[in-house]
């Protein structure tokens, strides 16, 4: 059995939702972005030697659908380099790194680039069509818990107090800034230039471009004091019918 290595990795910056500076940017033209500056960062490896692209995605459907990995491998590499999608929803880029791993170990292939794209700008977390099952709702609920429900349900059986969390995530903050200020995730994250259209006051079409290197996700001015005053974002799970 041969082994799998990685020999290169990028990806973007992280984007707030909706307010970000990605939240006009498609994901798919994002992955192309990220996969055509990795190519770049191993200039000796010619695309046509990629045997599969495979590209995590909780939501394919929207800006991300119509089989978003075979579009994002023609655009990125040429045309004759096949592409697929895997969702297994938050765990879809994972996933497809598995995948990778486990054909080349095979035999199967050679060279896979893996990974994912995601907006949760342009697509809300359950798709812009979202039908549950009846039988299920009624008979098995929890089957449909959200995360944030699910979260909730392992904090009571685990005994994770308020405040426990509340601390943890200031800690993962202040942690997340500092590596931020260091430097510590800069050679991992390919800068993208987003070019933007927008209306002015005055009702005139203006275009602006700006270049997007760093997460915006980390608040360097929140407190422990500030997360205790949020409101909870879910509830105490019951689901009911």
């Amino acid at each position: 059995m041969q082994e799998a290595y990685i020999i290169a990795g990028y990806r973007s910056a992280v984007g707030k939702s909706k307010r970000g500076s990605f939240r006009f940017y498609r994901p798919d033209d994002l992955a192309v972005d990220v996969i055509k500056g990795l190519m770049a960062s191993v200039p000796q490896l010619e695309a046509k030697r990629v045997d599969d692209v495979i590209v995590g995605n909780a939501v394919p459907e929207a800006e991300q659908g119509l089989q978003v990995g075979r579009i994002i491998a023609a655009r990125a590499l040429g045309f004759d380099i096949p592409g697929m999608v895997v969702n297994r929803y938050c765990a879809s880029g994972i996933e497809t790194i598995s995948i990778a791993t486990a054909k080349i170990r095979m035999g199967m292939a050679d060279c896979i680039i893996a990974g994912g794209t995601e907006s949760m700008s342009l697509v809300p977390t359950a798709g812009w069509k979202t039908v549950p099952a009846y039988s299920i709702a009624k008979e098995d609920p929890d089957y449909y818990l959200s995360m944030g429900l699910t979260a909730e349900a392992v904090a009571k059986e685990y005994n994770v107090s308020r405040q426990q969390q509340d601390e943890f995530s200031y800690n993962s903050h202040q942690k997340a800034i500092n590596a931020i200020k260091n430097g510590y995730f800069k050679s991992g994250i390919l800068p993208v230039t987003v070019e933007e259209v927008f209306v002015d006051p005055k009702g005139k079409k203006q275009k602006r471009s700006y270049t997007v290197d760093t997460d915006e996700g980390p608040r360097a001015d929140t407190s422990i004091e500030v997360l205790g005053k949020l409101k909870p974002a879910t509830k105490d799970p019951a689901p009911t019918l």
